[in-house]
């Protein structure tokens, strides 16, 4: 299997939920299609979706919620179907 790596579209503050109190879109482990939300980035306090591009397993979240992230910085990496 293949993996691909889902890169940041801006830089901001990644959060993998929505709200403090929910749960995050998408965990390790988890199955996600493309076009799924498995997060979002804020900039000055603009939210923007960032939604799987392939189809498979995240295998590992790279950067932490609420972490720091830059343009083209790699999120997740999905093991592809």
């Amino acid at each position: 299997m293949a993996q691909h790596r889902v890169l940041s579209p801006l830089p901001g503050i990644f959060y993998r939920r929505s709200a403090p109190e929910k749960p995050p879109y998408k965990e390790d482990g988890d199955r996600v299609a493309q076009g799924d939300v498995i997060g979002l980035i804020e900039v000055m306090k603009q939210f923007t979706e960032v939604h799987a591009d392939a189809s498979g397993r995240i295998v590992h979240f790279l950067v932490d919620n609420e972490g720091a992230v830059e343009p083209e910085q790699p999120l997740a990496i999905i093991e592809t179907d």
